[in-house]
């Protein structure tokens, strides 16, 4: 997967420099598919990667935790 990462942002980072400095009539779409493939594979991909094992539930506010982190503070406040 780590490869595959790597080889698309390398390929949507080339076609966009290419799009740049080549004087073709097609640089505008080597832009824009450039950063298509940055923005809709490399991006997501990423992230799907990184996050795979992860539970979100750690990340997520709740209740519990709120109250968690104002004990830590000494705020004696309730919600």
């Amino acid at each position: 997967m780590r490869y595959i990462i790597v080889l698309a942002f390398i390929a949507s980072v080339t076609s966009i420099i290419c799009g740049y400095t080549l004087e073709v009539d097609y640089s505008q779409k080597l832009i824009g598919f450039g950063v298509v493939g940055l923005f809709f594979v490399v991006i997501p991909l990423f992230s799907y990667h990184r996050w795979k094992n992860r539970d979100a539930k750690e990340y997520m506010l709740t209740k519990e935790k709120l109250e968690e982190m104002r004990q830590k503070e000494g705020d004696t406040r309730k919600l």
